[in-house]
């Protein structure tokens, strides 16, 4: 009996040790930040291989300090355009107001409702903001963020950016190929993947596939874990995510939560948003930073937290989960209890005496916590991080230099490219079938083409057909940027590769081959159906016609789907443009009849061109006059008898660069339109 009893208790003060025993070393460690003996002891010697300051990643995690961010008086704004058209007004909206605070390694939680400014706390930390508009500064062991920290700090986006057709050993290939330094064997490297695939519990599905909506892969939780093991290939000090739980069941959740707490053990800085985390959660959180309207409402040790509310006047009851009950609070909402005046203790008094009462909470709740001891340590303990009256500038937002060669990344992104061609069967494999089929239908209805009236008119239609065809099937060509638009501005922050080595990668593995394939298929089944000209030159002329008319299609495809974020637009804008040009391009209209202030805009036809070409190479040379010998000085009953009548009716010219200069013409346009859409690649806004 008398065991039992020792043993309850001994249950019950373990707790209660618990938070003594941090509570004393937070307040120790407060005295020796404020006595001036908190200081980082590095060599020398080491070589900065992760961004920071004169340290290497192993230094970073057996040292006790670790990497050690804080953030000084941080503010962001942003212009923000409001009202419509000639009344539009750029009114400057302030996003986080003097936002400070450190963060050390361990779980950094960043919690508050919707709209309170986590993530853009998080990204102004992670140097993925906008800079215009930002002030304060940001420090990493008292030094300012390194050139490409980006690059080698890890980020995990929100929404998980990884190639869904590819396993997950070969997503990770990727990174490893593209972000270690070419000094690292293959062997070194694959060491690495092992490992990391090892740490992230991921050994069973290593080699399946991550799965996209048309292809069954890997459960929520582990498709996560991917996403984290993508950054922690290079072994980063410090590791953001933004709501790494999002889509997630709680249960997956709390084991997300747990590898990044066995992670954090390691001695790494783990710094991420969450919205509404359960209270398992909750409770493996070292440090929270709540948030509201851009301002602080508390900083400090998590498990302190309560006990800060509870000071000031807001208890929370018993079985609530504590982080609903911070919303509550922040929200006004009524189930948040409001102690009573003479249960508060001498310091909410003190910070309650300022605040009027018609302030608003979240005024009052910020200025709670300025007034509170919390605010006090942490002033202190940032004042011996700032790096002084001589600041040193930031390079964290200078141009990223990379681990690997121009060359070495294009072949990387092209065959991963070719993988994820490979592998999506809708977009290769549906679109090769989908042309036979249809060149099979269009070979049998103008099957045998007569060389009579009825001929012209049949060859003039299908020819016409063939090139409008090229274009409007060339529309599938705008997903090419917008689909992976998320993962390129990601991987290219996170300096995977140059825009320059992902523009050529995917122009050779995946616009080259799939604008030349159907092409070929089109040309092999239509030509002999049809009965065309009877001559190898014309028919490889035709090929190449219809392969220049789907690439100059594509590449506009390209320049105006390139930045857009959404593919129907895109679609619905070269939809339009495609019928404005069919008008123009020679068959609804003859283009001699058209009055010259409209006649200019065929000369931005890609049909005409195509259409044009295909004619020249048909016609000529054909007669259309069955019975009759007919030479130039000859005629018949019919209106045209020769396909030279017939060519030149239509304006088209009948020498040799009648044909060509429909070709060069094509050409240039290709070279146009790639040349917009790389240059919208590399303007694009890479920041949130």
């Amino acid at each position: 009996m008398v065991k039992d009893i020792c043993h309850h208790l001994a249950q019950t003060m373990r707790p209660i040790e618990k938070y003594c025993d941090s509570k004393e070393t937070r307040k120790a460690e407060t005295l020796q930040m404020s006595s001036g003996r908190y200081q980082v002891s590095i060599p020398m010697s080491k070589i900065n291989t992760n961004g920071l300051p004169g340290t290497t990643s192993n230094d970073l995690k057996t040292f006790t300090g670790g990497a050690v961010l804080s953030f000084h008086n941080i503010c962001y704004r942003v212009k923000v355009k409001s009202g419509f058209l000639c009344c539009r007004k750029t009114v400057e909206k302030e996003i986080l107001t003097n936002i400070n605070g450190i963060m050390k390694p361990g779980l950094n939680a960043i919690l508050g409702p919707t709209g309170g400014g986590k993530s853009s706390l998080l990204d102004v930390l992670a140097a993925r903001k906008d800079p215009h508009g930002l002030s304060g500064d940001v420090l990493i062991n008292g030094a300012p963020r390194p050139a490409n920290f980006k690059c080698n700090s890890g980020y995990v986006v929100q929404d998980d950016v990884v190639m869904g057709t590819l396993t997950v050993r070969e997503n990770l290939q990727f990174s490893a190929a593209l972000r270690l330094p070419t000094t690292m064997t293959n062997r070194e490297k694959n060491a690495r993947i092992n490992m990391v695939i090892q740490e992230l519990g991921l050994d069973k599905v290593a080699d399946s596939k991550v799965g996209t909506q048309f292809i069954r892969g890997v459960s929520g939780g582990e498709r996560k874990r991917t996403s984290i093991a993508m950054e922690l290939i290079t072994d980063p000090a410090i590791l953001f995510l933004d709501e790494p739980t999002t889509g997630l069941d709680s249960s997956t959740a709390n084991a997300v939560l747990l590898l990044l707490k066995r992670m954090s053990k390691q001695g790494r800085t783990i710094i991420f948003s969450i919205h509404q985390p359960r209270y398992s959660i909750f409770k493996l959180f070292d440090s929270l930073t709540l948030l509201a309207s851009g301002r602080l409402m508390f900083h400090g040790p998590a498990q302190e937290a309560l006990e800060y509310f509870e000071s000031i006047g807001y208890h929370c009851e018993p079985y609530n989960n504590p982080a609903d009950f911070f919303l509550d609070v922040i929200n006004g909402d009524s189930s948040a209890v409001v102690l009573n005046r003479e249960d508060r203790d001498d310091e909410a008094e003190e910070t309650e005496a300022p605040a009027k009462k018609d302030t608003p909470l979240i005024d009052k709740l910020a200025e709670f916590y300025v007034n509170s001891s919390f605010f006090r340590e942490t002033k202190v303990e940032l004042d011996q991080f700032s790096v002084g009256p001589k600041k040193k500038k930031s390079l964290a937002y200078k141009e990223i230099t990379y681990a690997t060669s121009f060359c070495h990344q294009l072949k990387w992104i092209s065959r991963r490219s070719f993988k994820n061609l490979l592998g999506n069967p809708q977009a290769s494999i549906a679109q090769i079938i989908v042309t036979a089929i249809l060149g099979l239908v269009i070979g049998a209805i103008f099957y045998d083409l007569k060389h009579d009236p009825t001929g012209i008119q049949n060859r003039a239609g299908v020819l016409f057909f063939l090139t409008t065809n090229q274009c409007f099937s060339s529309v599938s060509a705008v997903e090419l940027l917008v689909v992976e638009k998320k993962l390129f501005i990601h991987e290219y922050i996170s300096g995977y590769y140059r825009v320059s080595s992902y523009f050529f990668g995917k122009l050779l593995s995946d616009f080259l081959p799939m604008r030349m394939l159907p092409s070929i298929i089109f040309t092999c089944i239509t030509y002999f159906m049809l009965g065309l000209k009877p001559v190898v030159e014309a028919f490889f002329i035709m090929m190449f016609t219809l392969m220049m008319v789907a690439y100059a299609a594509s590449s506009m495809a390209l320049a105006i789907a390139a930045g857009q974020s959404v593919v129907s637009v895109a679609t619905l804008l070269m939809t339009i443009c495609f019928v404005f040009m069919m008008i123009f391009s020679g068959l609804l209209v003859n283009l001699r009849t058209i009055a010259p202030w409209l006649s200019w805009l065929q000369y931005f036809s890609i049909p005409r061109y195509g259409y044009t070409a295909l004619q020249h190479n048909e016609f000529l040379g054909l007669n259309f006059c069955p019975g009759l010998n007919v030479t130039a000085n000859s005629s018949c009953s019919f209106a045209t008898c020769t396909g030279e009548e017939f060519l030149a009716n239509q304006g088209i010219d009948l020498s040799p660069w009648g044909l060509w200069k429909n070709h060069v013409a094509l050409a240039c346009m290709i070279v146009i339109f790639l040349t917009i859409a790389y240059l919208k690649l590399l303007l694009l806004k890479k920041f949130s």
